[in-house]
Order: structure tokens, then sequence, then C-alpha cells
């Protein structure tokens, strides 16, 4: 046998030896499959707001506890993974996250009240927690050292490509059939991607530590992240720290993550493994992934947003024109991943962060009478930057971990990574909203009687039967127009920098950025 083919053959990660041929490419689909549709499901609500609060008898504000509800509880129980994975076993946690994510995904389908699909969708959140973060681990366990770029870059295209596809698929159900039909889709694919996965891992469980639980620190992390993310969802509604339910959620979160923070790092068995961060690649990986991850998913967020309140368009059209960003991403990620071994990982992501701020620049360029085509082809370009981005940062904060800390890694990076997506969300739509506001009050400044401009414009309003008052208002709804789109292009000139501005921060890194597993990187 030759060098090559032995380190192919070679146990991943320390542990069984990797799968080949039929197994392998069936629990790929299966763990890809439970991933895209336990990330569908954190977007592919969002269009169906409407529809739920109007089926259940609750307003619109309500209807998104759909919503928050779900992302409160999946954000506590992602950086549980890796204390899960060691008490119960990786494969054994993994399907049964599957399992009760498809149960709780049938009775969301079947709640009749808001207060039971709040409550399904809460359990939802905390079975499907550690999902995505041992998806991650079983599929580098299972290819061969040589491959596990391939793992890494099928993972991360449905972790990219899922939110994209979510608004889309959801608005489709919605329309044709019914709300309850965003969750009866999860249930045939999800338990058929449990059987898969059990039956081909189930001989391969990983060693369980009995380690006992810390009680105080993960009640410090159900008080802190619930907290937290409860802030995040509900501040722009409130007013932000205007509103003292705001402040106090705000407060005990900032209370409670502090001395989450000092008790996990001296505690003998922590429930979250802080001490990771300890790691030089570990800490910049994570850092550079949650912080471009911030200005990225501030991006689909404020966009869709604008096409959809200022320009007009529908939930589908505005989920077309976003789409495209996964077409390249999904072309270029198995070409990132069969090379990844070759590759300056470093120079990659740095080559990412230019074309998002490229494209980021692009995008501030655009007024409110661009076109579909000029606006989907910024989106397209971005797509080659999602492979370049996500798949060499998992590699670069993966190198030099044991095989144990794979699942705690990769849990603790997945919810620093949901976790900035969340205060992304909050940053921009409150930025936009009060820039939109800056911008509306400086453009009425020049909307005067003695403007020659306003003057024209109303006596042609006039000639078309819109006199006095509601003429002004047409201007207004113009002016207003006008100023969102300003707004929103100062949000992506500020997304811009911060790529920009995370460049240098890569380059900190220690390279070799081996297979999990490897040598060290302190």
């Amino acid at each position: 046998m030759s060098d090559d083919a032995a380190l192919s053959d070679a146990p991943a990660n320390g542990g069984p030896k990797p799968l080949h041929g039929g197994p392998l490419v069936l629990l790929t689909v299966a763990v890809a499959f439970s991933t895209f549709m336990e990330i569908l499901d954190m977007t592919i609500v969002n269009v169906a707001v409407p529809h739920i609060a109007g089926s259940l008898g609750v307003s619109a504000s309500e209807g998104t506890w759909a919503i928050s509800s779900y992302a409160l509880a999946s954000a506590i129980m992602q950086p549980l993974t890796g204390w899960l994975a060691k008490r119960f076993g990786e494969v054994r946690t993994f399907c049964t996250s599957v399992g009760l994510f498809v149960a709780f995904s049938m009775l969301c389908g079947l709640a009749t009240n808001m207060p039971m699909l709040v409550i399904f969708r809460l359990m939802q959140g905390a079975g499907s927690g550690p999902m995505v973060a041992l998806s991650l681990s079983l599929l580098l366990a299972s290819y061969p050292k040589t491959k596990q770029g391939i793992a890494l870059a099928m993972w991360a295209m449905t972790v990219v490509v899922a939110p994209i596809f979510g608004p889309i698929l959801g608005g489709y159900l919605t329309d044709n059939f019914s709300w309850p039909w965003i969750f009866y889709i999860n249930v045939p694919v999800g338990v058929a991607a449990g059987i898969v996965t059990w039956s081909i891992l189930h001989r391969r469980e990983t060693k369980i530590v009995k380690a006992p639980i810390d009680t105080v620190g993960l009640g410090l992390l159900i008080v802190g992240v619930g907290c937290l993310q409860f802030m995040l969802d509900n501040g722009n509604d409130h007013d932000w720290f205007a509103s003292p339910m705001i402040l106090t959620l705000g407060l005990i979160a900032l209370v409670a993550l502090v001395f989450l923070v000092i008790w996990e790092l001296t505690a003998k068995h922590p429930v979250v493994e802080l001490s990771l961060f300890a790691r030089r690649n570990f800490a910049i990986g994570v850092t550079a992934l949650s912080l471009g991850m911030l200005a990225f998913f501030g991006i689909n967020v404020v966009f869709p947003l604008w096409l959809q309140t200022t320009l007009g368009y529908t939930a589908t059209w505005a989920g077309l024109a976003t789409a495209p960003v996964g077409i390249l991403a999904f072309l270029v990620s198995p070409f990132i991943g069969k090379n990844i071994q070759r590759l300056e990982l470093r120079a990659v992501v740095t080559f990412a962060f230019i074309v998002f701020a490229f494209t980021s620049f692009w995008f501030a360029g655009f007024n409110s009478g661009a076109s579909f085509s000029a606006l989907v082809l910024p989106r397209f370009v971005m797509g080659i930057a999602i492979a370049c981005f996500f798949i060499p940062l998992n590699q670069i904060f993966l190198s030099g971990l044991n095989p144990d800390q794979i699942a705690g890694a990769s849990g603790l990076a997945n919810f620093c990574r949901t976790l900035a997506s969340s205060v992304s969300t909050a940053i921009t739509v409150t930025l936009w909203q009060h820039r939109t506001e800056s911008h509306h009050a400086s453009l009425t400044e020049y909307v005067t009687h003695t403007a020659p401009a306003t003057t024209a414009f109303t006596q042609k309003l006039a000639a078309l039967g819109i006199p006095g008052k509601p003429g002004l208002a047409v201007v207004d709804q113009l002016v207003t127009r006008e100023a969102a789109t300003l707004a929103v292009n100062d949000v992506f000139w500020g997304c811009a920098i911060l790529f920009l501005a995370l460049i240098p921060i890569l380059w900190f890194a220690r390279p070799p950025f081996g297979n999990a597993g490897g040598a060290a990187a302190h």
C-alpha cells in the first residue's frame, strides 16, 4: 500500500477507521439534510408570520414569538453541545436531537393557539441546538484525513445555503398550501436522516465520560443567554434601553454572563469549555467568523427588508433577488474543500473579505430605481466569497484540537456565530431605521414652497388630479423612499468597512492549519 493510501485510510481524528463508498455517501447526505432542515427552520418561519398570526388570532408582533422562541432555546443549547456529546456520546446525542426536532416540528404544525406554538417552538429549538455542531464533528470523524476538506465543504454548503432558501420555500409553502406545512416538511427528511445516521454510526459511538452536571454554570448560561437573546429579539420594538424591560434584561444578561465566564474558567467540570479560547487559532478563527458573520448577516437581513418595504417587492421576489448568492457558493465550495491542504487559508479568507467589501460598496451605490437584474448581479458575485469564508475559518479554529474537543469547539463556535447573527439583526435594523429618520429630516429641508423642483412637482401632481394635501402626501412617500434607500446604503458602507477591518486579525493565526486532532496551535 502506498503512503498516500495509508494516510487516507488512517483513522480520522484518532477515532475509528473512516468510512468509504456507499455508507460514506449515505451518511453525508443524511447529515447534510438534517443540518439543512435545522438551519432552514431559523428563517423559513419569517415570511409565514402574518399567516400564523392571522390563523391563530394574534397580532403580527405576537406572531414573531414563533421566531424568537426557537432562536432563544437553540442559542442556549448550542454551547452545551460539547458536554452533551461527552456525557451521552456524539452519535446518540445527534440522533436524539434529530428525533426531538422531528417530533416537535410535527407538534408545531398541529398547534391550535399561540401559547402551544411558542412552547413547541421552544422545545424544537432546544432539541435541535446540538445538531449543527455535531453534524460537523461526525462528518470529520467519518472521512479520511486527506478528504476532510470535502467534509467541511459539504457542511459549509448546507449551513450557508439553508438560510437563503428558507424565505423562498416558506413563502411558497405558505402561499400554495398552509403555514403548518413549513413544519411538516421536516418530518420525512428528519426521520430518514435519523434512521440512516443511526444505522451507520451506532457501532462507532464516541467515548462517554460521566462527568457531574455543572448546575451553577448551566443556570448562569440559561439566564444569561436567555435574557440576551430575548433582549436582542425585542429591543428594537421597545426602543431599546428606553424601555425598563429591555434595560433590566440587558443588566441581568451582563451580570450572568460575566459570572458564567469566571465560573467556567475555574470549574472542575465546566458545562462550556471556555478554555478553548486560550488556543490562538480557535480564538482568532471564531472572532473572525463571528464578526464576519455579523456583517454578512446584516446585509442578508436589511437587503430583503429594503426590497419589500421600500421598493415594493413581494416576499417571493425578495427571496429570488437574495438567492443567487448561493450559486457560486455551491459551485466553489467543493473546490476549496478538495484543495484545503494546499491553500494558504489566511489568504483565502482575506480574498473573501475583500470580495464581501467590494460587493457591499457596490450595493451602497444603488438608488431606488435599481432594476432586478442590477440588484441580483452583486449578490451572485458575493457567492464566491462565502465558500472562501466559512470553510477555511472552520479549518483554522479546529486546527490542533483533540478528537474529544471537536464537538465542544464546534458547538461553541456555532453559538458565537448564531449570537453574532442575532446581534447583527438588532444593530442593522435599528441603524437602518435611525438613519432613515435622519435622512428624511435632511431631505425635507429641500422640500419647500420656494424650491423650484418642489413647486414643479406639486403642479404636475395637481394636473393629474392630486392637489393640496394628497399631493404633499405623495411627496412625503417619495422622500421616505429615498431616505430609506440612503439609509440602507449607509448600512452597506458600514458592513464593507467591517469586512476590511477584519483582514489584519486573520494574520495573527498561526499555521499549519492541519486536520483537527493534528499538532496543537497555541
